[in-house]
């Protein structure tokens, strides 16, 4: 099928800042997708039918009209953030002609003289803010797109939460157009003033001398946490992380999943890392939904449910920890028959029962064995000592191609 849709990227100078391979597709379209702000800014020489998009938001009457001269609207580029990206997932190239415009976030960077190549690019449009938490780190730099007017002084609340108070703001209103506007403040002191819907939120990140520091390398202090005990413990996390190898685009599925640590900082490993986080505990459901959004991946997905029950149907993952339950009838070959071949198995275990599981496991299926042996120095009278914590089994399988 011969290209039909021309998706069009415009900026707030409107139809005279199109080029000439936008202006004659808009003018040969039959109809014409956009938002109503988008739609209003052609001129009535643009004869195509005007189509507001519906909310909630679809594709499916524009993809009723394949093979008509089609044009879409998206703001600045269309395939960083916008409808473009949608729809790629839908046609084929082929069918498709994008002609992007600079980006908000290109137009914003020239603003603030940032190398955008040395900026971190990410959006609130319709998506939990919670998301900046993963992010905060002193010197870096932010452009954030807002859902709406509300969103900077939401930004500037969370800053001052997560012990980033000091950091400089910049909001950019109608960037690139004649009502274009700018304002500077500092989060600690933002003076939450009326701003326009459409904008873009700059960030200086600056952190307070006392605020947490929280990298991206797994083994986050159990301080990070909300738990109550049943929290897989800074060393073995570190080590158990280690051994599923975080990879982008991966899928992991925790279960017994306690406070959520284990998947948490498995997403935490890369944005595009997914997981699922499997517990029954009402009261643990509680505390991984409190950690996700304060560790910055609301995306965590929380399945309420006792495995292996709670398996049936979900998408098979590519690396599995098992954190509790590795001796409830079911859960280890309902794991292991789900878990796409190449992926990794890891379980830990810290009673004798469910250690002899796990060596018994190994003998049919392979993999590793590790004994986990750690010991802290505290205080005994006027000297220090070592005291031994619960010692930790750990099997690491991975599912042979031909299983």
């Amino acid at each position: 099928m011969a290209r039909w849709l021309t998706v069009t990227g415009i900026g707030e100078d409107g139809f005279k800042g199109l080029g000439k391979n936008a202006r004659h597709a808009l003018l040969a379209a039959s109809k014409i997708f956009g938002s109503q702000r988008q739609l209003d800014l052609l001129p009535a020489c643009i004869r195509g039918e005007r189509r507001v998009w519906p909310s909630p938001f679809s594709l499916d009457a524009l993809l009723a009209l394949r093979g008509e001269p089609v044009c879409v609207l998206a703001s600045g580029d269309p395939m960083f953030f916008g409808v473009g990206a949608s729809l790629a997932r839908q046609l084929p190239s082929d069918e498709m002609l994008i002609l992007p415009a600079p980006s908000s976030c290109s137009l914003a960077a020239a603003r603030m003289g940032w190398p955008s190549q040395e900026v971190v690019t990410l959006s609130v449009v319709a998506r939990p803010i919670s998301a900046l938490n993963a992010q905060l780190f002193s010197g870096i730099r932010l452009l954030v797109l807002s859902n709406d007017g509300q969103s900077p002084a939401a930004i500037a609340a969370l800053l001052r939460e997560r012990g980033f108070g000091p950091s400089r703001l910049t909001v950019l209103e109608h960037v690139g157009g004649e009502a274009e506007r700018r304002i500077d403040g500092v989060a600690c002191d933002w003076a939450d003033p009326v701003i326009a819907d459409l904008n873009l939120v700059a960030i200086e990140c600056i952190a307070e001398p006392d605020a947490p520091r929280l990298s991206r390398l797994a083994g986050l202090p159990d301080s990070a946490f909300k738990h109550d005990g049943q929290l897989t413990k800074r060393d073995v996390r570190a080590i158990t992380l280690a051994r599923l190898a975080p990879v982008p685009g991966e899928l992991l599925w925790d279960v017994g999943a306690g406070s959520g640590s284990i998947g948490i900082e498995w997403m935490r490993a890369h944005p595009s890392c997914r997981a699922l986080a499997i517990e029954a505990d009402e009261g643990r459901q509680l505390l991984i939904e409190q950690n996700r959004d304060a560790l910055g991946v609301p995306g965590l997905q929380l399945i309420r449910g006792k495995a292996p029950q709670a398996l049936a149907g979900l998408e098979r993952p590519d690396a599995i920890f098992i954190g509790g339950g590795v001796t409830r009838e079911g859960v280890l070959d309902t794991c292991w028959a789900q878990l796409k071949p190449g992926g990794r198995l890891i379980a830990n275990a810290v009673t004798l029962q469910s250690e002899m599981t796990l060596m018994a496991w190994r003998e049919r299926h392979g993999g590793e064995l590790t004994r986990i042996h750690i010991a802290q120095a505290q205080p005994l009278g006027d000297f220090d000592t070592w005291r031994q914590a619960l010692p930790i089994t750990l099997l690491d399988v991975v599912k042979p191609f031909d299983a």
